[in-house]
């Protein structure tokens, strides 16, 4: 577990405590709300870049010579 310390304004801090919403459990739902959010967001900003500028199609032969090099480079990265 990592402890955060925030600093917040008084009043803010206040209100935030009354409302339950600086118990860990509501600060992690919160968190991880917010990441999921974020994720979504950057989902749809690179389906929009896709649709505006979509990849050329790759032949079987392209497709089979990429798995071929990353393979390559795992085993090479394995030490095999």
């Amino acid at each position: 577990m990592t402890t955060v310390q925030i600093t917040l304004p008084d009043a803010l801090a206040q209100e935030v405590a009354q409302a339950g919403l600086l118990a860990p459990k509501m600060i992690e739902r919160i968190l991880r709300e917010r990441l999921r959010t974020e994720r979504i967001e950057r989902m749809k900003a690179a389906r929009a870049t896709l649709a505006a500028e979509p990849l050329v199609p790759m032949t079987p032969e392209e497709i089979s010579a990429e798995i071929d090099a990353y393979r390559s480079e795992q085993r090479r990265a394995a030490g095999s």
